[in-house]
């Protein structure tokens, strides 16, 4: 979705100087502006925990098959990067990043 922070503030109740400070990585979300942020960014509650990194996918109920995303998988300027970037282009990154993960482990894993 494209909102700007003025759009999401108003949909979500959460003043848009502190969704500013968390798009610049100064703050982290608390677990109470995740819920406040999920419905109108478009996530179930779950889901946005999860990619957070609140949730594992397991304990979340989602598909270990799903895209997981916690911050300290990333290199600090690629997550930046990427926070700035609509959902849907977050979510295919966060995707083939897995997907690429996932690669290089079972061939790791294999001796290749």
């Amino acid at each position: 979705m494209r909102l700007t922070l003025s759009q999401l503030s108003a949909l979500s109740g959460v003043s848009s100087s502190h969704l500013g400070r968390i798009e610049r990585g100064e703050r982290y979300p608390s677990g109470s502006i995740l819920r406040r942020l999920a419905e109108p960014l478009g996530f179930e509650e779950n889901e946005l925990f999860t990619l957070a990194g609140y949730l594992s996918p397991s304990s979340a109920g989602i598909a270990e098959s799903r895209p997981h995303y916690s911050g300290g998988d990333l290199d600090p300027y690629v997550a930046r990067m990427l926070a700035q970037e609509p959902v849907d282009v977050q979510r295919a990154v966060i995707g083939i990043l897995t997907i690429l993960k996932s690669i290089a482990k079972s061939m790791t894993e294999t001796g290749k």
